[in-house]
């Protein structure tokens, strides 16, 4: 799972709206102004028939600031993204 749901910084985060991008996926915020310091990214590639999928998650970053449900408390309702 990406730390990103957690982190103080995720509505602002030019990495994690990169992720929202590899997948697909409505931005928090259209003009990300936060720079992370060594963000680590996993991508796991799987094949399904002819189909590539990949998913991106953060697993590290030196900027992580924990705030534990962020994510949640700007997108009320909504699954967390795993």
């Amino acid at each position: 799972m990406c730390i990103c749901v957690n982190c103080h910084y995720v509505d602002r985060c030019v990495t994690y709206h990169a992720v929202e991008t590899q997948h697909q996926q409505p931005h928090l915020t259209e003009n990300p102004t936060f720079d992370p310091n060594e963000p680590s990214i996993n991508v796991n590639i799987r094949t399904k028939e002819d189909v590539i999928e990949m998913e991106w998650d953060v697993v590290g970053c030196l900027s992580f600031k924990q705030e534990t449900g962020k994510w949640s408390k700007l997108r009320p309702g909504e699954l967390v993204p795993t």
